[in-house]
C-alpha cells in the first residue's frame, strides 16, 4: 500500500467515527453532522444571527406604559362598581333637586336606625347604602370611586360586593346596638332610636382596608396611615362620635380580611390568561378595560 492510499483510508477511519457533541473541531464534522447541527443551531438562535444587537432589543418585554383612565370605573372592566355609582348618581341628584320634604322622608325610610333595624333590618340596611351623604362632591364619593374600582379590578364583581356589604352591615349593627341597650338602659332618649343613619362611607372604609392588603408596601402603608388618620381625626372632633367609631371598625374589618381578599386574588389570577378572567365576568378584566 502507496502513501496515497494510506491517507485515504486514514481519512475514511476518521470520517467513519462518530461526532461527539461539544468537542470542537472533530474529524469527519464537516462530513455530515456539522452543516445539519448548524441549521439547527441558526434556528433555535433565530433572528440574533443575523441582527444580535436590534432584533434581541426589539424582543424584550416593555414595562407597560401608566394607564391613568384604569382608576375609574367602567362597564364592562369593573361592572358592579360602574353601575352602583350610576344608582349613587342618581339618588345624590334627587336629593340635590327633590323636594326637601320629599327628600327627608327618603333619608327617614332608608335610615338603619334601631326603630327599622329591629322592624325590617334587611330593607333598611341595603336602602341606606343608596345614598351618599353630602353628596356626588363628598369625600367619600371620590374614595368611592378608586377605593372600588381597584378593588373589582383585583378580586372581581362579586367579592367586592361581599367586602362592602360586610363593612356596612357589622359596622352599622356594631353601633347601633349599643344605642338600643343604652336606651333601653335610660342612659338614652327614645329620640335615639330614630337616630338618621344612611350612607356608603362603612362600605368605603371597609374596602379601603381590604385594598390596603393587596397593595405593595409602598403604597399600602401611605393609604391605611392617611385613611386611618383622617378617620382618627374626625373622632377627635366629637362631631359623631358613634359614627366614627364605626368608620373605624369598618377599616379594621376591611383589614381583618387580608388573608381572604388574598387568597381571592390568587384565585383570580389563575382562572384564565395572564391571571385575569374574560371580558364581561364579574372578575379581574384585561388591562385594555
Amino acid at each position: 500500500m502507496d502513501a496515497a492510499e494510506t491517507v485515504d483510508a486514514a481519512e475514511t477511519v476518521e470520517a467513519a467515527r462518530p461526532v461527539l457533541d461539544g468537542i470542537p473541531r472533530q474529524p469527519g464534522a464537516a462530513l455530515g453532522g456539522a452543516p445539519e447541527r448548524a441549521s439547527v443551531e441558526a434556528a433555535d438562535v433565530g433572528v440574533d444571527l443575523v441582527c444580535p444587537g436590534e432584533c434581541a432589543a426589539e424582543r424584550r418585554v416593555r414595562a407597560p406604559l401608566p394607564r391613568p383612565w384604569r382608576l375609574l370605573p367602567t362597564p364592562v372592566g369593573t361592572p358592579f362598581t360602574f353601575f352602583y355609582a350610576t344608582v349613587l348618581v342618581t339618588t345624590s341628584l334627587v336629593a340635590e333637586y327633590a323636594d326637601p320634604a320629599l327628600v327627608h322622608a327618603l333619608h327617614q325610610g332608608s335610615s338603619t336606625d334601631v326603630a327599622h333595624l329591629v322592624r325590617i333590618p334587611v330593607p333598611v340596611l341595603l336602602a341606606s347604602a343608596l345614598w351618599v351623604a353630602g353628596g356626588v362632591g363628598s369625600l367619600y364619593a371620590l374614595a368611592f370611586l378608586l377605593v372600588l374600582t381597584a378593588l373589582e379590578r383585583r378580586i372581581g364583581g362579586w367579592r367586592t360586593a361581599g367586602v362592602f356589604l360586610l363593612g356596612h352591615v357589622l359596622a352599622t349593627l356594631a353601633t347601633e346596638v349599643p344605642v338600643g341597650f343604652a336606651v333601653l338602659a335610660g342612659h338614652l332618649p327614645d329620640s335615639s332610636l330614630h337616630r338618621l343613619d344612611y350612607g356608603i362611607s362603612f362600605g368605603v372604609a371597609a374596602s379601603a382596608g381590604a385594598l390596603a392588603g393587596l397593595l405593595p408596601p409602598w403604597s399600602r402603608w401611605p393609604l391605611l396611615l392617611g385613611f386611618g388618620g383622617m378617620l382618627v381625626d374626625d373622632l377627635l372632633t366629637f362631631a359623631d362620635p358613634m359614627t366614627n367609631w364605626g368608620h373605624l371598625l369598618s377599616l379594621a374589618i376591611g383589614v381583618a380580611m387580608w388573608p381572604v381578599v388574598r387568597r381571592w386574588r390568587l384565585e383570580c389570577r389563575d382562572s384564565g390568561p395572564a391571571g385575569e378572567l374574560r371580558a364581561g365576568q364579574w372578575g379581574p378584566h384585561s388591562p385594555a378595560q
